[in-house]
């Protein structure tokens, strides 16, 4: 059996790098020949994850094809979110949470995908259903994805299932989870030694609105005002990315992760603020506006974003 690469989106966070290297594995098990890697370095918060649980980081890829002939992706299907030359490759297996939007292959393919918090909640799910046991560190750097991507059971994509695999997982790992949670999720908060063109592009994701290349960040802080501080020099390199890159509508949101609110900080034309502020039904002022209880991209921000786009 050929080797192929597993690997979640750009710009990886906890549950891109932590999910691929548990689907990895799962599908070693399953006698495929396969190797995790990642579209990026790891971030400050996924670091602490692979250091506590005694990972170290994939290595890192630009392309695929000059690799492997097929390949499989966790934690994202959208093209523009995958490795550059995805068009080059096979696709096999799928393992997502997110929307599914400009996918296509050319052949039949495994592809699972639920409305849950966090990937690493359905491979939870998958090694229950295949009767396989997860190792200790392997639960930890799972359980390390779901309080990321759940911002420790608060964010509103948060289910049921997330909740009992939060559980599960912590047993097996050996950790109280809102202790290793909290401790986690601070980790991935200092922004105080990073530029602002760093910090925009840790966590972004394009997407495709209705033919509008819109880009979408997220930081996450202990310490809003501080961020809020940085506001003329995010908007700078906001509208210098969006030159570059050709987006239509740059919006960073600013991500209180002890009380659950934000801030959003939005650059484009004056056409993209007025589909933004329809969106929300909020007025921006000198480019920001408050966002009370919005912390989810995924759930609270792009699903009426597409709908204001399309109307």
């Amino acid at each position: 059996m050929k080797k192929e690469l597993v690997f979640g989106h750009q710009n990886p966070d906890t549950d891109a790098i932590g999910t691929a290297i548990a689907y990895s594995y799962f599908q070693n098990q399953n006698g495929f020949d396969t190797e995790a890697v990642a579209l990026g370095e790891p971030n400050d918060e996924t670091s602490y994850a692979l250091n506590k649980f005694g990972f170290k980081a994939p290595r890192v890829i630009e392309t695929a094809a000059n690799e492997v002939d097929s390949v499989m992706l966790v934690d994202h299907n959208e093209p523009q979110q995958s490795v550059s030359d995805i068009d080059k490759v096979k696709v096999s297996h799928v393992v997502d949470h997110h929307r599914i939007m400009n996918f296509n292959t050319a052949d039949p393919l495994y592809y699972r995908a639920e409305p849950v918090g966090c990937t690493s909640t359905i491979m939870w799910e998958m090694f229950n259903e295949a009767g396989k046991e997860i190792p200790k560190n392997l639960a930890g750097l799972m359980l390390s994805a779901i309080i990321s991507d759940t911002l420790l059971l608060k964010s509103p994509t948060t289910t049921d299932k997330d909740k009992a695999a939060v559980e599960a997982l912590a047993k097996i790992a050996g950790v109280d989870y809102n202790e290793y949670g909290l401790a986690l999720l601070k980790a991935g908060t200092n922004i105080a030694d990073k530029s602002e063109e760093e910090l925009i592009d840790l966590d972004a994701k394009s997407f495709d609105l209705n033919g509008h290349n819109v880009r979408i960040a997220q930081i996450n802080t202990v310490d809003l005002p501080e961020a809020m501080a940085r506001k003329a020099a995010f908007i700078k390199a906001m509208e210098d990315a969006s030159k570059a890159n050709g987006y239509d509508m740059f919006m960073l949101v600013i991500t209180n992760v002890l009380d659950s609110d934000s801030e959003a900080i939005v650059v484009g034309s004056d056409e993209a603020k007025a589909i933004f502020e329809k969106a929300f039904d909020k007025k921006l002022e000198d480019s920001s506006v408050a966002l009370p209880g919005v912390v989810s991209r995924k759930k609270q921000v792009v699903p009426p974003l597409t709908e204001a786009f399309e109307g």
